[in-house]
């Protein structure tokens, strides 16, 4: 090797230190590393940069915005009911999870299924009390596991397959046939994760629990007349176990019921009271089939989706002080609904038109978008701020939305066009037909995840062009000597180990030849190594950055660079073993 391979080690090996060791920005340390490549000349500017051109990490931006257009529309939120249901332990949240997902990923690409699973869970997570990093890595782990069950679960499957057709005279592998491998193995892996991720799966974000909150409110929601929670019972409806909020009672035609049991069945109309903390409320908001009560006339003109939540605490010399909301005329003064109103924990009886208002009541508002710049200086408020997060959900076009992303799926699954050119006319769509607004679509790139796609892409292009990549690939594989499983065995680490650091795809294409001329030289059938370096490239688990998936779950589920190796080595252990040992069984040598 040459002075820049063994540059390019070292770099790499310090990087891998650092993001294990430290609490520095992934971003931050890979870009350090390959900005002293390229100052070093061990890559080229425009080839460390090309990763940022790259398909892959533009489609990933693209999905960004597809998946706004399911949050904005309130699509995310039904999907999570359908698919996921309410588990009774973390345990069994991480199988409802894992199992669909799995079975999906074998037939779909990874990627989308993982954009588009990312709010859900959060959203899901937050209903359950559990911690989302309990389960965004089982979702990650998830789609790679169902990818190596078919030739088109993985984009690496498709390369490993295409160049033993161009490269030997093996023939074609069945459709189904690397499931023969792959099932085992995604059953295996899921079962590391449920048993051993009670331990080696973090707790970095604490689930929501109800507390005591001088800004909880009492809140009024009526059940639409075409509501799909009509003739549903208050469990069935998802209303009765909401993080930090709770159904206080039902109003129905003039009769109130305190303390409406669990199998309670809600009809249309029923004035239903809930009190919680302001982000349950706005949770609640968000429900499909319910709309804030219209005990005073407070509709507003504006579309509710064009209209903002603001918290505004009442002065002592607001003109509304002593009168109910319905007498101040609130909504004809300031042009703004008053949603909910909290007194420093009280719980305000009677229906929200007929509190009377006092000093030092905090309302929450439903207005323009103009009202805070309007009224953030007036005495008639001690406070004005938005509440953030606080978007309310386009439910009519949920619709549209889902078959936006069915139109994306589905056009990339056939290959009919590129999964590039799927998800750029899914998230023109989204913005056009109104499903999300392209201030939205921009809030909701995660930048960060881009840029360390781009910066790894870079790093590995190093790792190729300087030979580092082959000469680590040659020396593992002079250790197996004359022994086919030994071959095996190097053949399925060394892959594993560089897909981890460079891509999935660029690993199988280099090690193939390697593997191959082993086989060649060996006397054995290519098969068994063709196999493991489909299972070995896609099974990528011990860092965030060896596959898209793990990278676009890492910010979501709060994770660090450790969290990863912890699980993935141990996942990638067992996997590489089960590999190993029914290949030359299924394929013999």
């Amino acid at each position: 090797m040459g002075f820049h391979a063994w540059l390019t080690l070292l770099v790499v090996l310090i990087s891998l230190v650092l993001l294990v060791r430290t609490r520095l920005a992934a971003e931050f340390i890979l870009g350090a590393a390959l900005a002293l490549l390229m100052f070093a000349g061990a890559v080229e500017p425009a080839q460390a940069l090309a990763g940022f051109a790259n398909p892959g990490l533009i489609t990933v931006g693209l999905l960004f915005v597809v998946v706004a257009g399911l949050v904005d529309t309130g699509a995310v939120h039904a999907l999570g009911a359908r698919l996921l249901g309410r588990p009774k332990s973390v345990t069994a949240a991480q199988a409802r999870l894992m199992l669909p997902v799995t079975a999906i990923s074998a037939f779909l690409n990874n990627t989308p299924v993982v954009a588009m699973l990312i709010p859900v869970v959060e959203d899901w997570s937050r209903r359950c009390q559990i911690s989302v990093s309990k389960l965004m890595i089982p979702l990650s782990y998830a789609a790679i596991l169902g990818g190596t069950c078919t030739i088109i679960g993985t984009s690496t499957n498709l390369v490993v397959h295409g160049m033993v057709l161009s490269e030997t005279d093996l023939g074609p592998m069945g459709f189904f046939e690397i499931g023969i491998l792959g099932l085992p193995s995604a059953l295996l892996g899921i079962v590391v994760v449920l048993v051993c991720g009670r331990w080696l799966l973090p707790e970095r974000k604490p689930p929501l629990l109800l507390q005591d909150d001088p800004r909880e409110y009492a809140i009024e929601m009526l059940v639409e007349r075409d509501s799909s929670l009509v003739g549903k019972s208050v469990e069935q409806a998802g209303l009765r176990h909401l993080p930090g909020a709770y159904l206080a009672e039902i109003e129905r035609a003039g009769q109130l019921l305190p303390a409406a049991s669990s199998a309670e069945i809600l009809r249309a109309e029923d004035r239903l009271v809930f009190i919680g903390v302001v982000d349950s409320v706005v949770d609640i908001l968000r429900l499909r089939g319910l709309i804030p009560a219209p005990d005073q006339v407070f509709k507003l003109d504006e579309p509710r989706a064009e209209r903002r939540l603001v918290e505004a605490v009442v002065s002592d010399s607001s003109p509304v002080v002593g009168h109910t909301i319905r007498d101040s005329n609130f909504r004809t003064r300031y042009d703004a609904v008053v949603i909910a109103v909290a007194r420093n924990g009280e719980r305000i009886s009677g229906k929200l038109g007929d509190i009377v208002l006092r000093a030092g009541d905090i309302l929450l508002l439903e207005t323009r978008l103009s009202f805070r710049r309007q009224n953030r200086n007036s005495r008639d408020f001690l406070l004005v701020s938005e509440v953030t997060q606080a978007k309310l959900p386009r439910h009519e076009k949920a619709w549209l939305a889902l078959a936006i992303l069915g139109g994306v799926v589905l056009l990339a699954t056939l290959e009919l066009v590129t999964m590039l050119e799927a998800s750029m006319a899914g998230a023109l769509l989204m913005v056009a037909t109104g499903c999300t607004r392209m201030e939205s679509a921009r809030a909701s790139i995660d930048w960060n995840v881009l840029v360390v796609i781009g910066v790894a892409l870079g790093i590995g292009s190093a790792m190729s062009s300087t030979g580092a990549a082959q000469a680590v690939a040659h020396s593992w594989l002079k250790l197996a000597g004359d022994n086919p499983w030994l071959a095996l065995v190097a053949v399925y680490a060394i892959t594993s180990l560089m897909t981890e650091v460079i891509t999935n795809n660029a690993a199988a294409v280099l090690i193939f030849p390697i593997a191959q001329a082993a086989a060649e030289s060996l006397g054995v059938s290519m098969w068994p190594f063709v196999a493991c370096i489909m299972m070995a490239a896609s099974a990528s688990f011990a860092t965030p950055i060896g596959y898209q998936t793990n990278l676009m779950v890492y910010g979501p589920g709060g994770y660090r660079f450790s969290d990863f190796a912890r699980i993935g080595i141990v996942l990638n252990v067992a996997l590489g073993i089960l590999a190993v040992l029914l290949a030359p069984i299924i394929w013999p040598f």
